[in-house]
């Protein structure tokens, strides 16, 4: 996977694997999007207790984990401040074949970031990186609610392949539809 995927120090975004110290901007888009996108689909108690300086020590605990052979976070510049990233994996689902599946486990943009292209600069960035390390293909679990992100995964090539889940781990549930699609 390339660097970048525009040269930095122009006025063009870019996309960059994510580095120490971007953690606090990584944590504030994780927040913002959150709040932005999930309000009315999760309880409006949980998303105004996300705070981004306790997310940044949990993302400094995960970039510092990264198993850069198997996965990575990108993220998406624009005017000097990270507007964005996606993290990608090898594929945690019981019926995939990790070898062969990898899955894009994140992505998430600043409010103020959508309909810039950036998502799109991810998503490529995300896709390069999760063919360069040899999968055959890509899945995603997305909010079933959330149909601004389905919107856009559709898309960007991406298909629901019938899974349905719901994740309790929050405390309360989240149904969530898995999408796939094949890697270049």
């Amino acid at each position: 996977m390339p660097d970048t995927f525009v040269i930095p120090g122009t006025a063009t975004p870019f996309a960059r694997p994510a580095e120490p110290g971007d953690e606090p901007q990584i944590a504030l888009a994780h927040v913002t999007s959150w709040q932005d996108a999930y309000r009315g689909h999760i309880p409006q108690e949980y998303l105004d207790g996300l705070d981004a300086s306790e997310r940044a020590e949990l993302w400094r605990r995960r970039l510092a984990a990264v198993d850069r052979s198997r996965g990575d976070v990108v993220v998406a510049v624009s005017g000097g401040e990270i507007a964005g990233f996606a993290a990608f994996v090898a594929s945690r689902d019981e019926d995939a074949d990790p070898a062969r599946t990898g899955e894009l486990a994140a992505m998430y943009l600043r409010p103020g970031s959508i309909g810039q292209g950036l998502g799109r600069l991810l998503m490529d960035a995300a896709i390069e990186g999760l063919a360069h390390r040899g999968y055959t293909e890509a899945t995603l679990w997305v909010l079933d609610a959330n149909a601004r992100a389905r919107r856009f995964y559709a898309r960007a090539g991406w298909a629901g392949d019938g899974a349905v889940k719901t994740d309790n781990g929050l405390g309360f549930p989240l149904r969530e539809v898995r999408y796939r699609r094949p890697l270049p």
